[in-house]
């Protein structure tokens, strides 16, 4: 089963936020074999001019996970989430998100097109900002959705 392609790129993606907690990050950092003290310690990260401690380039995906999409949406849209490959992930950073941020992120369907029958790709592209407004990056997710057929 194919995707509706027109239904995707008109679907709307619920906002989501999350709080950066400190133990969040650290747990992070330590799951991916960072030991640079500034993103494990608080006083190390201050003492390097940071205000707490900074996430890690790579951890903010976790917001966008957090989203309802793209599993809610393929549910809804008659289509079988463990079906759905992530196939490619960018990120263009304004600034840092350090421990304590509460960030929002708003996401929406920039591209939908199929390349072959057995698989169609999505193009989700994300902007996460700060409380206070200041965009911190845009990421871009393409994911692909492959049909039972391939699987």
């Amino acid at each position: 089963m194919a995707l509706d392609l027109e239904a995707v790129k008109a679907a709307e993606i619920p906002e989501t936020s999350m709080t950066l907690e400190r133990g969040r990050l650290v747990a992070f950092v330590r799951a991916i074999g960072e030991r640079d003290p500034v993103y494990l310690d608080a006083q190390a990260a201050r003492a390097a001019g940071h205000p707490d401690i900074p996430a890690p380039p790579t951890f903010l995906f976790a917001l966008e996970t957090e989203s309802p999409f793209p599993f809610d949406q393929a549910d809804r849209l008659g289509f079988d989430p463990a079906l759905v490959l992530h196939g490619q992930q960018s990120f263009s950073y304004d600034r840092l998100a350090y421990a304590g941020d509460v960030l929002t992120c708003r996401s929406r369907i920039v591209d939908a097109y199929a390349k072959t029958p057995a698989m169609d790709f999505v193009v989700k592209r994300s902007e996460i900002r700060r409380g206070d407004g200041e965009r911190v990056l845009v990421a871009e997710t393409l994911l692909i959705f492959r049909s039972a057929v391939a699987a």
